[in-house]
């Protein structure tokens, strides 16, 4: 069934959360005449794609109100300002509140953006469901207390604050009545959730405190983890919770150590070294995700080798790699750039291993039975380390179902 409001999502899992947030104060407003764009900023590029799907919807739907808010509307809510297309822009925190979509719009003021860094509480809100997704998505902290030479986020998002144990749970409990079976916990820096909060949980003992609470729920999964900051909660979980699953994303970066010094990143090469074994010794049918970026200033060819090596010594199976794209305002921008066409072939090389590693892990898939939870359409899924599976005959959207793959095509697993 068609959303009511419509709302296009770019960037990372809290930003899916955050538009079905909106949606539903939009939807008590009465905004039944508007489209909600809710950009990235981690990329220029993902900046230009939402430059682009504004220029088209006002073209597309002239008749609609097109309100324009998220990281890149946060860091620099002029680019969007200045397009006629748009008709408000609206910042990160504000975004979020009820007040803001209250009848009469007209009267609001065209762009509302507040200083990000004076925000320090994240409000709970429940949402019922996700349009268009089969899976949950739980926001339990976010910001940024670090600040990343290369990264522009922290300026999108604030300073880390956390959301209550006791909200969590809530949500939780209100997304398995749902009948969701899956629910991914997520934010900005999520292993650095609790610092803020009164006896400061980890992210660890929280989630092992929302499980209890609600032992219904078959599926838990987190976003992107700095492998220096699991807590001892998490790997306990990770070796005893059939329900915690067995697909971790890091926040790799690089897997040099002068480039990770450079990029102010909190690990060295040795620290993803060690969380891989670990995790493995733990739970051996774990796999890995990565974040890659590709080309940052001052890299060499032997610094890159130290990355790409990285990917099959630790045998790293989900890659998203990134050609270095300089941020303004960010340390990294000012530092020597490796050459255009170099960062575009070392992200290639990259993508390249990141193709071979996931074919060689789903090829060790054949035949052996998976639990597939089953998309909106019926006939795809994602298995619990979370490989793409498609389907030839439909299955309930949301349900788990045991499957067992039969070939590959195109980076999905086929099920007879």
């Amino acid at each position: 069934m068609k959303a009511d409001i419509d709302v296009i999502t770019f960037g990372c899992r809290l930003n899916t959360h955050e538009s079905e947030v909106m949606r539903d104060h939009a939807r008590a407003a009465g905004m039944n005449d508007a489209i909600i764009i809710n950009t990235c900023a981690v990329t220029s590029e993902a900046e230009r794609q939402a430059r682009q799907t504004i220029r088209r919807l006002g073209r597309e739907q002239p008749d609609k109100k097109i309100i324009v808010t998220g990281c890149a509307a946060q860091v620099n809510a002029k680019q969007f300002s200045d397009m006629p297309e748009v008709a408000r822009v609206i910042g990160n925190d504000l975004k979020l509140k009820k007040e803001t979509w209250v009848a009469g719009q007209d009267a609001a003021p065209r762009v509302i953006v507040n200083d990000i860094f004076s925000v320090h509480e994240t409000a709970g809100h429940l949402v019922k469901g996700f349009v268009g997704h089969t899976r949950a998505f739980v926001q339990v902290q976010n910001g940024c207390d670090h600040r990343c030479t290369f990264c522009i986020i922290p300026y999108g998002r604030g300073n880390s604050r956390s959301m209550s144990v006791e909200t969590v749970i809530e949500q939780v409990r209100e997304l398995s009545a749902a009948g969701y079976q899956e629910v991914v916990f997520t934010g900005v820096d999520i292993t650095s959730y609790g610092s803020d909060l009164l006896g400061a949980p980890t992210l660890g003992k929280m989630l092992r405190q929302v499980m209890a609470a609600v032992p219904g729920l078959p599926r838990v999964r987190l976003s992107s983890l700095d492998p220096v900051e699991m807590d001892e909660d998490i790997w306990w979980l990770l070796e005893n919770e059939p329900h915690f699953m067995p697909h971790l994303h890091i926040s790799l970066q690089a897997g040099d150590d002068m480039i990770l010094k450079r990029m102010k990143r909190r690990h060295l090469r040795a620290n993803v070294v060690e969380f891989c074994t670990r995790a493995r010794a733990l739970r051996p049918d774990v796999v890995f995700g990565a974040d890659i970026i590709a080309g940052f200033p001052t890299e060499t060819d032997a610094m890159f080798e130290n990355t790409f090596r990285l990917v099959e010594e630790c045998d790293l199976t989900f890659l998203h790699v990134f050609p270095f794209s300089p941020r303004p305002g960010t340390p990294a921008a000012r530092m020597p750039m490796v050459d255009a066409a170099v960062r575009k072939a070392r992200a290639a090389q990259l993508r390249a291993a990141g193709a071979r590693q996931l074919n060689s892990f789903l090829q060790s898939l054949m035949g052996k039975t998976q639990s597939v939870l089953i998309e909106q359409d019926g006939l795809s899924g994602h298995t619990q380390h979370f490989a793409q599976v498609k389907l030839s005959n439909p299955q309930k959207a949301g349900a788990i179902v045991e499957l067992a793959p039969v070939s590959i095509e195109n980076d999905k697993l086929l099920v007879a």
